[in-house]
């Protein structure tokens, strides 16, 4: 369990890199990268962006919920040092993704949907039915493989293409998280290519 730390150490989280041309594709991209000259310069589209801001408002209320598993995780007393230390990495994760979709959101013209207070989540998921540190990491497997498909299957749907692939980095990412998760569990890999999205 102790490698599971410096696997995830690097700095993955670096969402985008931006490239010369000045689409709305370009200023999604430009958004979730910080660089907000291309935003600036991009033509964007009412509807386009609002389609695009309620599929991204469902991104984030998936990120509010992961950050919340992981807190309740994280205070249950029932994680181990090392363990612990992974899933506060997780957690941080999804709070740089959270970050990043409230950005987007808020500069395509749209509202970012709230954050519930935590007990919610904790009736929502179950909490008091945690009894060991196998629980708390299925539970965030559960979470992370929901993600995970709930990204890959919104990649379609996106107006704008650039959008499309911070989903599928993002679903990347969530599966990273489903990877560690589920060998840390002692679980077997999928049984068989294309089992994420389907």
């Amino acid at each position: 369990m102790s490698t599971l730390t410096d696997q995830i150490s690097s700095t993955r989280r670096q969402f985008l890199t931006t490239g010369s041309r000045l689409t709305l594709s370009a200023a999604a991209l430009g958004l979730l990268a910080g660089e907000s000259s291309i935003v600036r310069a991009a033509d964007m589209s009412t509807d386009s962006a609002s389609h695009d801001v309620g599929i991204l408002n469902v991104a984030l209320g998936l990120e509010h919920e992961a950050i919340n598993a992981y807190q309740l995780g994280a205070s249950s007393g029932l994680l181990q040092k090392p363990v612990l230390d992974v899933a506060v990495r997780f957690q941080s994760d999804h709070k740089a993704h959270r970050d990043a979709l409230i950005a987007t959101i808020q500069k395509l013209g749209g509202t970012p949907v709230n954050e519930k207070p935590l007990p919610e989540y904790a009736r929502a998921l179950q909490a008091d039915t945690l009894k060991s540190q196998g629980d708390v990491l299925t539970l965030a497997a559960r979470l992370e493989l929901g993600a995970i498909n709930a990204y890959l299957g919104v990649i379609p749907a996106f107006k704008d293409t650039g959008l499309s692939k911070v989903a599928g980095r993002l679903a990347a990412d969530e599966t990273l998280h489903w990877t560690l998760l589920n060998n840390a569990l002692g679980r077997a890999l999928p049984a068989g290519a294309l089992s994420f999205g389907a």
